[in-house]
């Protein structure tokens, strides 16, 4: 944005709907968007410094915008669907539902503490120390590049396509269902029925705890993972897994190869799986079943 040519707004207040409809080429400085639905609805070529919205739908279809060190109160829900070509950074999400279906999206040093139905159907997204809380993070996304997200919430990134973690912490059950070609390096991931239904999924040097994790996953790749209280896994899934330390107990994979220091519990039941699709290379296995008994 050429901000030499912007008309400046700066230290005013705004109530009622649409104050900003439409506007183009400003930059906004210090300024509080009170009660008043879609503020800057339609809006492009934005700046926004310091500034704070109050209340529902301040940015629908609105395109190249920026925003720094701002804040969004908790009923600024559903602030950001339709946008495209949105950066933001240093700022306070409060209000939830917020980034449905936009493109070409930037967050960086980006809190949202109530981030419930966040960030859903958008692409081409990238995240940088982000912090989140909240269930149903990030569905159906396409084309994520994320490092140093720190998230808490139930069944986030249900249906993504094309995504890259790195660094990250997820506490989240039901993470990654139906999601496709999904990696995951050097991060700390806990939550039971992991990545159910999914396909090409890849953890790299990860550390997991998980009930049920990595179950019915078409194409697993695990390299250098660790799996702490981690509980039936892999069942019906195609693996190329390798774990280092123990494993508490591994239920009918599917096939493929798996790589283990320890195994406590192996249950490989014949009548369900054919068991010779895959390779178990393991120093040390407590005991093996033919039968699952729950």
């Amino acid at each position: 944005m050429a901000e030499m040519n912007n008309k400046k707004i700066q230290r005013e207040f705004y109530q009622g709907e649409r104050p900003l409809f439409g506007e183009r080429d400003l930059q906004i400085e210090d300024t509080i968007f009170g009660v008043g639905e879609s503020p800057l609805k339609e809006s492009s070529n934005i700046s926004l410094q310091g500034s704070m919205f109050q209340w529902k739908y301040p940015l629908w279809y609105s395109k190249h915008i920026e925003a720094k060190d701002c804040a969004w109160q908790e009923m600024a829900r559903a602030g950001v669907w339709y946008a495209q070509k949105l950066k933001i950074t240093d700022t306070l999400i409060e209000a939830p539902k917020n980034f449905r279906r936009c493109k070409e999206l930037v967050l960086e040093q980006v809190d949202l503490p109530n981030a419930q139905e966040t960030l859903w159907h958008c692409s081409d997204v990238s995240l940088k120390k982000v912090s989140a809380k909240g269930d149903y993070f990030a569905m159906n996304c396409e084309n994520m590049v994320i490092d140093g997200l720190r998230l808490s919430g139930n069944y986030s990134f249900d249906g993504v396509k094309n995504v890259e973690i790195r660094n990250s912490k997820l506490l989240s059950k039901d993470a990654f269902w139906n999601s496709e070609n999904v990696t995951v390096y050097d991060s700390y991931i806990s939550g039971e029925y992991l990545g159910w239904n999914s396909r090409n999924l890849t953890l790299v040097n990860c550390t997991i705890e998980s009930l049920q994790g990595m179950c019915y996953i078409e194409n697993l790749v695990m390299r250098n993972c660790k799996l702490l209280n981690t509980t039936l896994a892999f069942e019906y899934s195609t693996i190329d897994a390798q774990i280092v330390g123990k494993i508490e107990s591994v239920l009918n994979p599917g096939g493929g190869v798996l790589v283990a220091d320890e195994i406590q519990t192996l249950i490989l039941e014949p009548d369900r799986v054919d068991i010779g699709k895959t390779k178990i290379d393991c120093p040390n296995i407590g005991e093996t079943l033919d039968k699952f008994v729950p």
